[in-house]
C-alpha cells in the first residue's frame, strides 16, 4: 500500500489554441474532473497496478461528492476527515503540451490537523508520499510530519518553486530533513531551488528529456504531447510502483492525453 497525503480537489484544464485574447473570445478545449497533486499520484498508482490510498480533508460541497466519486470509480482508497468548506479548485492553462501554468485554490486541503489524523488510515502503508503543498501550509504539514512518523519510507516531491519560495527556502529545507525523506522528485528548477536532499535519491523530472537519476539522464519515451498537467505526478507513481522505466512509460502516457488523472 502506498499513501499519499495532500488534496483533492477540482481540476480544470483549459488548452488554449493561442494567446489569449483580451476582452474577447479565444477558443479553447476545457476538461473538468477530479484533481490535485496528491489525489493524480494516488490514481495513477491504482491505474498501474498498486494499491493506494489518499489522505486529504474534504469539503461538504457537492464538488467534493464528485471529485470522490471519481477517485473511488479508479481504485483509490479514500480517508480523511470531511469538513465544512469549499472543494478546491486549480485551472491548468496548458499549450498542447509544452507548458502549463496553474492558477491554485486550495480550499480545505490545508486545513487537515495532526489532531485528526487516525492511525487505521496508516495501517499497511509501506510508502508515504507527500507533495511540497503538504509541507509549506499550516496545519497539514503537522499531519503530514506526524504521519510520515508512522511509515517506513517516505518520498517527497518538491511540487512548485512558488510554494518553496513563499515559504522560504532555508525553513522549506528544515522541514525536508525532519521529514528524511528516501526519495525526492523535482523539475530542474525545482532541485536548483532546493539543492541536494542528504540521505535521499533524487530523481530529477526532464520533460522531453527524460529524467536524472542515477548520475546519468534516462531519455523520455515517446509521446505525442497534447497536455503536460499531471505528467510529473504519473512519473512519481510509476517510480514507486516499478521504478524508473514505469515512471518513464506513465509520463509518456500521462502528456499524450488531456487532464491529469489516468
Amino acid at each position: 500500500m502506498i499513501c499519499v497525503l495532500g488534496d483533492a480537489h477540482l481540476d480544470v484544464v483549459v488548452r488554449v489554441s493561442g494567446p489569449v485574447a483580451a476582452e474577447t473570445d479565444t477558443p479553447a478545449q476545457t476538461l473538468v474532473g477530479a484533481g490535485g497533486q496528491a489525489a493524480n499520484v494516488a490514481a495513477w498508482i491504482a491505474e498501474l497496478g498498486g494499491q493506494a490510498r489518499l489522505i486529504a480533508a474534504r469539503a461538504s460541497d457537492p464538488a467534493a461528492d464528485l471529485v470522490a466519486a471519481e477517485l473511488i470509480r479508479r481504485g483509490v482508497d479514500l480517508a480523511g476527515p470531511v469538513l465544512s468548506g469549499r472543494t478546491g479548485v486549480v485551472v491548468s492553462l496548458s499549450d498542447s503540451g509544452r507548458t502549463r501554468s496553474m492558477l491554485t485554490d486550495r480550499g480545505v486541503g490545508p486545513e487537515l490537523t495532526a489532531a485528526a489524523l487516525d492511525g487505521r488510515w496508516l495501517a499497511g502503508c509501506a510508502w508515504l508520499h507527500l507533495p511540497a503543498y503538504s509541507l509549506v501550509s499550516w496545519p497539514v504539514r503537522e499531519a503530514a510530519l506526524a504521519a510520515a512518523g508512522q511509515v517506513a519510507h517516505r518520498s517527497l516531491d518538491l511540487s512548485s518553486t512558488a510554494a518553496v519560495g513563499a515559504l522560504g527556502v532555508g525553513r522549506f529545507r528544515e522541514l525536508v530533513a525532519e521529514l528524511a525523506p528516501d526519495v525526492v522528485f523535482g523539475t530542474e528548477a525545482e532541485a536548483g531551488l532546493v539543492g541536494d536532499v542528504p540521505g535521499a535519491e533524487m530523481v530529477v523530472k526532464l520533460g522531453p528529456d527524460g529524467a536524472r537519476a542515477g548520475g546519468r539522464v534516462h531519455p523520455a519515451r515517446p509521446a505525442a504531447p497534447v497536455d503536460s498537467t499531471g505528467a510529473g505526478d504519473a512519473f512519481a507513481a510509476g517510480y514507486l510502483v516499478g521504478g524508473l522505466e514505469l515512471a518513464l512509460q506513465a509520463a509518456a502516457r500521462a502528456v499524450s492525453k488531456m487532464g491529469a488523472m489516468p
